[in-house]
């Protein structure tokens, strides 16, 4: 169901299918649910928002702090950001149980090798992409924060090289807890996000539940020829990185009231800047596939490029782009538990250098929310990519491995120099 989107025509109090009556302006059954279930926010508390973000919509908060004294968010939450995400082990152990279906042919990106979209070709010239992402507090601004996670959920557009066109949006909320002042500045984060990527909110759904959650579901187009998937690396490719690393450090950081205010600019800085080179990276006959680092760190997704490749990975730590004082937060035990659970995951795979450390091994493995694109790309495309980077403002972009040749059995497939 898409809630409050009933802003226009319609008589009140419409009839469905189902013989529920709905709230035009919320789109929500007005009866009960039943017992046990977490219910939509109620039609009066949506409405609520809708003329909270009517009467705002033409503000930017992007300093605004309730007046009344709430919960920070990051206290309402068990993890934050992409650091929520299933550790990659136990979700690939939860998919195996699952039988498979049959796909359509015009299905032309699926689960297949955990890409960032689906992509549906609709024509010779369009193919339509869809993605979604939604996550806990990684912050505790509440526009930073729904900020970060519209820049996130968009960013899977631009990693299949696709152009996003809309969006909806997936809300949950402590209602009970979270005055909907704050709600309402999570909502203007993204939306401000999705203005800026020239893209409308045009819906979403609601529910009341303990922790806050907000992201998106993000539509795109693309030519079906310039669809980048994660498993088309070749041998003798570049790998390229486009923002540093460090993210899942900083969120460390700030949850225990040590990241400065410099500190937090960069994270902000960082986890909103959206990955608008995708097109033109797609574009680029030199450029073979694209994906984006998020949630598994950047050993976790470039491993997901090589095994859908069939290839492996070798990357040079020293040049691998880093926010300025994340090495020394890490040193000082300012890592999330989510960079242990990946490296447990995959770190089987990954043979590291003797003279990298356990602070260098975290960092490979932190989760990045609203990451940098990963390009592998032809050695003499590099200049070219960087060029593109540059020209959008990805000061930090870096070539940082190359992709190598492995047996199709092989059990290391990264090596870390």
């Amino acid at each position: 169901m898409v809630a409050c989107g009933g802003l226009s025509g319609g008589p009140s109090g419409e009839v469905r299918g189902n013989g529920k009556k709905a709230c035009l302006r919320c789109g929500l059954d007005r009866n009960p649910w039943a017992d046990g279930q977490r219910a939509p926010l109620s039609h009066n508390v949506s409405n609520q928002l809708i003329d909270l973000l009517a009467m705002t919509s033409t503000t930017t908060p992007s300093c605004a702090i309730p007046q009344v004294t709430e919960p920070r968010l990051t206290s309402l939450s068990h993890g934050g950001g992409c650091g929520c995400k299933i550790a990659p082990g136990v979700l690939s152990n939860i998919l195996k149980s699952i039988p498979g279906m049959p796909m359509p042919p015009a299905l032309l990106v699926g689960i297949e090798t955990a890409d960032d979209a689906a992509v549906y070709q609709l024509n010779d010239e369009q193919a339509l992409i869809a993605t979604t992402d939604f996550f806990m507090p990684i912050v505790d601004n509440p526009f930073d924060f729904g900020r970060i996670a519209a820049t996130n959920a968009i960013s899977d557009v631009y990693a299949m090289g696709g152009t996003p066109i809309m969006a909806l949006a997936l809300v949950g909320m402590p209602i009970n807890v979270l005055s909907l002042e704050t709600i309402g500045q999570i909502l203007q984060g993204g939306q401000s996000v999705c203005r800026d990527a020239g893209i409308p909110i045009a819906g979403g759904h609601t529910i009341d539940s303990v922790e806050p959650i907000y992201g998106l579901v993000v539509m795109g187009l693309v030519h079906p020829s310039r669809v980048k998937r994660n498993a088309d690396a070749r041998v003798g490719d570049r790998l390229v990185l486009g923002k540093p690393l460090g993210v899942g450090v900083l969120s460390a950081a700030l949850k225990k009231n040590a990241l400065d205010d410099v500190g937090y600019a960069q994270m902000i800085a960082n986890t909103t800047q959206l990955n608008r080179p995708g097109p033109a990276l797609a574009a680029m006959p030199g450029v073979h596939a694209l994906t984006d680092v998020t949630g598994f760190g950047l050993a976790g997704h470039a491993l997901e490029l090589a095994r859908g490749a069939g290839c492996g990975v070798r990357l040079d730590f020293a040049k691998v782009p880093l926010l300025p004082g994340v090495k020394a937060l890490a040193s000082q035990g300012m890592v999330t538990g989510a960079s242990g659970r990946n490296w447990a995951a995959y770190g089987a795979e990954v043979a590291l250098a003797p003279h990298l450390s356990d602070v260098d091994r975290a960092l490979l493995s932190d989760p990045q929310t609203s990451g940098g694109l990963l390009v592998s790309c032809a050695s003499d495309s590099v200049a070219d990519v960087l060029a593109v980077f540059r020209q959008q403002g990805f000061g930090h972009a870096a070539e940082v491995g190359e992709v190598v040749a492995v047996p199709a059995d092989a059990a290391v497939r990264m090596w870390v120099d």
